[in-house]
Protein backbone atom coordinates (compact mmCIF):
# COMPACT_ATOMS: atom_id res chain seq x y z
CA UNK A 1 0.00 0.00 0.00
CA UNK A 2 1.34 3.13 -1.10
CA UNK A 3 0.81 6.06 1.87
CA UNK A 4 0.35 9.69 1.37
CA UNK A 5 3.48 11.30 3.38
CA UNK A 6 3.34 14.48 5.08
CA UNK A 7 7.15 15.11 4.82
CA UNK A 8 10.27 14.56 2.94
CA UNK A 9 12.15 11.97 1.86
CA UNK A 10 14.12 11.30 5.68
CA UNK A 11 16.62 13.74 5.60
CA UNK A 12 20.42 12.35 5.72
CA UNK A 13 22.59 14.61 5.25
CA UNK A 14 21.55 14.74 1.46
CA UNK A 15 21.03 18.01 -0.74
CA UNK A 16 17.82 17.55 -3.04
CA UNK A 17 18.80 16.05 -6.32
CA UNK A 18 18.19 19.49 -8.63
CA UNK A 19 17.23 16.86 -11.16
CA UNK A 20 13.97 16.02 -9.60
CA UNK A 21 12.74 19.87 -9.90
CA UNK A 22 10.56 20.56 -13.33
CA UNK A 23 10.73 24.43 -14.21
CA UNK A 24 7.47 26.54 -14.57
CA UNK A 25 6.57 25.48 -18.33
CA UNK A 26 7.65 21.85 -17.19
CA UNK A 27 4.99 22.01 -14.23
CA UNK A 28 2.12 23.53 -16.46
CA UNK A 29 2.70 21.15 -18.60
CA UNK A 30 1.90 18.07 -16.63
CA UNK A 31 -1.07 19.79 -14.57
CA UNK A 32 -2.91 20.43 -17.94
CA UNK A 33 -1.89 16.36 -19.36
CA UNK A 34 -3.07 15.16 -15.40
CA UNK A 35 -7.04 16.62 -16.44
CA UNK A 36 -7.06 13.51 -19.54
CA UNK A 37 -6.23 10.62 -16.70
CA UNK A 38 -9.34 8.89 -15.58
CA UNK A 39 -13.07 9.76 -16.01
CA UNK A 40 -13.65 12.22 -12.89
CA UNK A 41 -10.26 12.47 -11.20
CA UNK A 42 -7.62 13.93 -13.47
CA UNK A 43 -9.49 17.27 -13.07
CA UNK A 44 -10.09 17.31 -9.56
CA UNK A 45 -6.32 15.81 -8.80
CA UNK A 46 -5.06 18.80 -11.05
CA UNK A 47 -6.15 21.77 -8.43
CA UNK A 48 -4.70 19.12 -5.80
CA UNK A 49 -1.19 19.43 -7.97
CA UNK A 50 -1.69 22.84 -8.66
CA UNK A 51 -1.44 23.47 -4.98
CA UNK A 52 1.86 21.60 -4.45
CA UNK A 53 3.62 23.44 -6.79
CA UNK A 54 2.48 27.24 -6.80
CA UNK A 55 1.63 27.32 -2.96
CA UNK A 56 4.11 24.53 -2.23
CA UNK A 57 1.32 22.14 0.35
CA UNK A 58 2.65 19.01 1.49
CA UNK A 59 0.33 16.25 0.06
CA UNK A 60 -1.86 15.90 2.99
CA UNK A 61 -2.23 19.61 3.45
CA UNK A 62 -3.11 19.66 0.21
CA UNK A 63 -5.80 16.67 0.99
CA UNK A 64 -6.94 18.68 4.01
CA UNK A 65 -7.92 21.74 2.72
CA UNK A 66 -11.22 23.18 3.02
CA UNK A 67 -13.00 26.08 1.60
CA UNK A 68 -13.12 28.25 4.31
CA UNK A 69 -9.09 28.00 4.29
CA UNK A 70 -9.36 29.91 0.77
CA UNK A 71 -9.51 33.29 0.41
CA UNK A 72 -9.67 33.79 -3.57
CA UNK A 73 -10.42 37.22 -4.51
CA UNK A 74 -10.93 38.07 -7.89
CA UNK A 75 -7.51 39.59 -8.54
CA UNK A 76 -4.53 39.56 -7.23
CA UNK A 77 -3.13 37.07 -4.64
CA UNK A 78 -4.98 34.71 -2.15
CA UNK A 79 -4.03 33.07 0.99
CA UNK A 80 -4.38 29.86 2.27
CA UNK A 81 -4.94 29.16 6.02
CA UNK A 82 -3.77 25.95 6.82
CA UNK A 83 -5.04 24.15 9.65
CA UNK A 84 -5.05 20.22 9.75
CA UNK A 85 -3.54 17.71 7.35
CA UNK A 86 -5.24 14.71 6.25
CA UNK A 87 -2.24 12.05 6.11
CA UNK A 88 -2.90 8.83 5.11
CA UNK A 89 -1.70 5.67 7.21
CA UNK A 90 -2.45 1.99 8.37
CA UNK A 91 -6.05 2.36 10.00
CA UNK A 92 -5.01 0.35 13.16
CA UNK A 93 -2.54 3.27 13.57
CA UNK A 94 -4.45 6.40 13.61
CA UNK A 95 -6.74 7.73 16.48
CA UNK A 96 -9.93 7.81 14.28
CA UNK A 97 -9.61 4.18 13.18
CA UNK A 98 -9.92 5.26 9.70
CA UNK A 99 -6.94 5.64 6.79
CA UNK A 100 -6.83 9.03 6.45
CA UNK A 101 -6.48 10.39 9.88
CA UNK A 102 -6.83 14.31 10.31
CA UNK A 103 -4.25 15.64 12.38
CA UNK A 104 -2.23 19.39 12.87
CA UNK A 105 0.54 20.77 10.77
CA UNK A 106 4.04 19.16 10.71
CA UNK A 107 6.64 20.42 13.27
CA UNK A 108 3.79 22.66 14.71
CA UNK A 109 1.38 22.99 17.75
CA UNK A 110 -2.21 20.94 16.80
CA UNK A 111 -3.79 24.50 17.20
CA UNK A 112 -1.19 26.15 15.07
CA UNK A 113 -2.12 27.30 11.53
CA UNK A 114 0.27 29.11 8.30
CA UNK A 115 -0.55 31.05 6.31
CA UNK A 116 0.44 30.67 2.51
CA UNK A 117 -0.09 33.71 0.26
CA UNK A 118 -0.64 32.02 -3.40
CA UNK A 119 0.08 33.35 -6.80
CA UNK A 120 -3.02 34.67 -9.09
CA UNK A 121 -2.75 32.05 -11.22
CA UNK A 122 -3.75 29.15 -8.33
CA UNK A 123 -6.70 31.69 -7.30
CA UNK A 124 -7.90 30.97 -10.80
CA UNK A 125 -7.23 27.39 -10.84
CA UNK A 126 -8.91 27.39 -7.17
CA UNK A 127 -11.91 29.23 -7.93
CA UNK A 128 -12.83 27.17 -11.12
CA UNK A 129 -12.11 23.87 -9.46
CA UNK A 130 -14.94 25.11 -6.87
CA UNK A 131 -17.17 26.62 -9.50
CA UNK A 132 -16.78 22.90 -11.21
CA UNK A 133 -17.09 20.32 -8.65
CA UNK A 134 -18.07 21.95 -5.49
CA UNK A 135 -16.64 21.00 -2.09
CA UNK A 136 -17.54 17.82 0.50
CA UNK A 137 -19.86 18.16 3.25
CA UNK A 138 -17.61 18.98 5.18
CA UNK A 139 -15.72 21.52 3.23
CA UNK A 140 -12.81 19.98 1.57
CA UNK A 141 -12.15 20.91 -1.97
CA UNK A 142 -10.60 17.18 -2.74
CA UNK A 143 -12.25 13.84 -2.80
CA UNK A 144 -13.57 11.06 -4.95
CA UNK A 145 -17.22 10.37 -6.10
CA UNK A 146 -18.17 9.08 -2.75
CA UNK A 147 -16.68 12.34 -1.36
CA UNK A 148 -13.43 10.08 0.35
CA UNK A 149 -9.80 11.41 0.60
CA UNK A 150 -8.15 9.85 -2.49
CA UNK A 151 -5.60 7.51 -1.25
CA UNK A 152 -2.09 7.83 -1.93
CA UNK A 153 -1.75 5.06 -4.70
CA UNK A 154 -4.84 6.77 -6.83
CA UNK A 155 -2.62 10.17 -6.47
CA UNK A 156 0.94 8.03 -7.53
CA UNK A 157 -1.04 6.50 -10.35
CA UNK A 158 -2.79 9.48 -11.84
CA UNK A 159 0.89 11.82 -11.67
CA UNK A 160 2.61 8.54 -13.48
CA UNK A 161 0.26 8.33 -16.09
CA UNK A 162 0.66 12.48 -16.41
CA UNK A 163 4.21 11.93 -16.81
CA UNK A 164 4.21 9.52 -19.54
CA UNK A 165 1.79 11.64 -21.35
CA UNK A 166 4.18 15.08 -21.05
CA UNK A 167 7.51 14.01 -20.32
CA UNK A 168 10.01 12.90 -23.23
CA UNK A 169 10.98 9.13 -22.75
CA UNK A 170 14.29 10.27 -22.11
CA UNK A 171 12.69 12.20 -18.96
CA UNK A 172 10.43 9.86 -17.92
CA UNK A 173 13.42 7.57 -17.08
CA UNK A 174 14.78 10.84 -14.81
CA UNK A 175 14.27 11.93 -11.77
CA UNK A 176 12.27 14.58 -13.15
CA UNK A 177 9.00 15.27 -11.27
CA UNK A 178 9.11 11.46 -10.20
CA UNK A 179 6.87 12.14 -7.54
CA UNK A 180 3.62 14.33 -6.75
CA UNK A 181 5.75 15.65 -3.81
CA UNK A 182 8.41 17.12 -6.02
CA UNK A 183 5.95 19.58 -7.12
CA UNK A 184 6.75 21.16 -3.53
CA UNK A 185 10.63 20.69 -4.16
CA UNK A 186 10.23 22.88 -6.84
CA UNK A 187 7.86 25.20 -5.52
CA UNK A 188 10.54 26.30 -2.74
CA UNK A 189 13.27 25.89 -5.62
CA UNK A 190 12.17 28.50 -7.50
CA UNK A 191 11.21 30.91 -4.58
CA UNK A 192 14.68 30.49 -3.38
CA UNK A 193 15.78 31.13 -7.16
CA UNK A 194 13.37 34.17 -7.00
CA UNK A 195 15.36 35.84 -4.47
CA UNK A 196 12.76 35.66 -1.37
CA UNK A 197 14.91 35.35 1.86
CA UNK A 198 15.37 32.13 3.53
CA UNK A 199 13.46 32.95 6.43
CA UNK A 200 9.62 33.60 4.70
CA UNK A 201 10.86 30.36 1.95
CA UNK A 202 10.99 28.54 5.00
CA UNK A 203 7.52 29.51 6.75
CA UNK A 204 5.80 29.40 3.60
CA UNK A 205 7.21 25.91 3.11
CA UNK A 206 6.29 25.00 6.57
CA UNK A 207 10.16 24.13 7.36
CA UNK A 208 13.09 25.67 10.08
CA UNK A 209 15.57 27.49 7.89
CA UNK A 210 18.33 25.05 8.55
CA UNK A 211 16.23 22.10 6.94
CA UNK A 212 15.33 24.68 4.12
CA UNK A 213 18.58 25.58 3.26
CA UNK A 214 20.70 22.10 4.01
CA UNK A 215 18.03 20.70 1.71
CA UNK A 216 17.79 22.69 -0.90
CA UNK A 217 21.16 24.34 -1.30
CA UNK A 218 22.18 22.82 -4.40
CA UNK A 219 18.55 23.78 -6.12
CA UNK A 220 19.37 27.48 -6.03
CA UNK A 221 20.67 28.08 -9.52
CA UNK A 222 23.14 31.51 -10.27
CA UNK A 223 23.76 32.10 -6.51
CA UNK A 224 27.07 32.30 -7.06
CA UNK A 225 27.44 35.19 -9.07
CA UNK A 226 24.77 37.18 -7.35
CA UNK A 227 27.37 36.99 -3.95
CA UNK A 228 29.98 37.83 -5.84
CA UNK A 229 28.40 41.27 -7.33
CA UNK A 230 26.86 41.60 -3.56
CA UNK A 231 30.51 41.10 -2.61
CA UNK A 232 31.95 42.85 -4.85
CA UNK A 233 29.70 46.07 -4.25
CA UNK A 234 30.79 45.85 -0.26
CA UNK A 235 34.36 45.97 -1.44
CA UNK A 236 34.22 49.41 -3.40
CA UNK A 237 32.31 51.32 -0.56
Amino acid sequence: MELIQDRVTPFTGHALDRRSVVNPGQARELLTVVTYVGRSRGPMLRALFACMYFGGLRPGEAAGLRHDDCLLPNKGWGLLTLQKTRSESIKRYTDSGERHDERGLKHRDVKTTRVVPIPPELVAILREHIEQHGVAEDGRLFRTRTGAVFSGSTISKGWKEARAFALTPDQVASPLAARPYDLRHAAVSLWLNAGVHAPEAAERAGHGVDVLLKVYAKCIDGQREVANGRILEALSQ
